[in-house]
């Protein structure tokens, strides 16, 4: 009976972590899709190219809903399938479906969320004539502060104590278990909180490279993944915030001659 149970445990995890992979590469399907649609994703990527109305900001958040779908879920992967393994362990009846789902709701609602507020962000730098490009980059003199910002960040106690959350998931688990489907969804909206006070001034680094450039969404989508995972993140860090300080210096600067 018992290795039965272990069986069905693993089965529903397995099937939990394909759902996740089907969700991502449907998300990247769509932004690719949208990319190629027009050439250069103009379309999706700065519809205010087109005048900022209330549709064309409703398209804005949708497209940046999806792409903090296909860039963050990857990387909470490991702390939903731990999830999934604690509440089997704890629940009754074994089963952890739902949970897990409520609590992957609520992480996402919490970078929907920031997505909306990026999206805000992304017209008011056109409204200011800040952004350079159809493909929303800003100026080098703004995109040199950003990256100093971002690099920066990547020193703060803030970004420590965030990606410490991140990384470990079952000291998460251990230190914010709650019981029942509202505390599944409570949990994934505090690892979701957490998450983005790790994450939010890396993903400013969007309007740097451009708001629909699929090669800078991986890069980011894959040093998230790198930092919750690779040993000695502080290293990794400490050297990432270095190189974007001096390449914010060198942009800026640039932007000068």
């Amino acid at each position: 009976m018992e290795a039965t149970m272990s069986t069905m445990h693993a089965r529903e995890r397995v099937l939990i972590g394909l759902a996740l992979a089907v969700i991502t590469v449907l998300a990247w399907g769509h932004l690719a899709a949208a990319g190629s649609g027009s050439g250069m994703g103009t379309a999706m990527a700065m519809p205010g190219f087109a005048g900022w109305g209330l549709e064309m900001l409703a398209t804005s958040v949708g497209m940046w809903a999806v792409m903090m779908v296909a860039m963050m879920l990857p990387s909470a992967s490991p702390m939903i399938l731990t999830y999934a393994r604690v509440r089997q362990q704890r629940a009754t009846h074994g089963r952890a479906t739902m949970p897990t789902w409520l609590f992957v709701a609520g992480y996402l609602a919490v970078w929907m969320a920031a997505g909306m507020l990026l999206a805000i962000t992304q017209w008011g730098l056109h409204q200011s004539a800040l952004l350079s490009s159809a493909m929303g980059q800003v100026g080098p003199l703004l995109g040199g502060g950003l990256l100093i910002t971002a690099g920066a960040f990547q020193f703060s106690g803030l970004k420590e104590a965030c990606l410490g959350k991140c990384r470990t998931p079952l000291s998460f688990l251990m230190t914010e278990w709650r019981d029942g489907p509202l505390g599944a969804l409570v949990m994934g909206v505090r690892h979701g909180a957490f998450c983005t006070g790790c994450c939010w001034a890396l993903m400013l680094l969007m309007f740097v490279g451009g708001v629909m450039s699929l090669v800078w969404m991986a890069a980011l989508a894959l040093y998230f993944l790198a930092e919750k995972l690779l040993p000695r993140p502080e290293l990794v860090g400490r050297a990432t915030g270095a190189a974007l300080i001096l390449g914010g210096v060198f942009v800026a600067a640039a932007g000068q001659w």
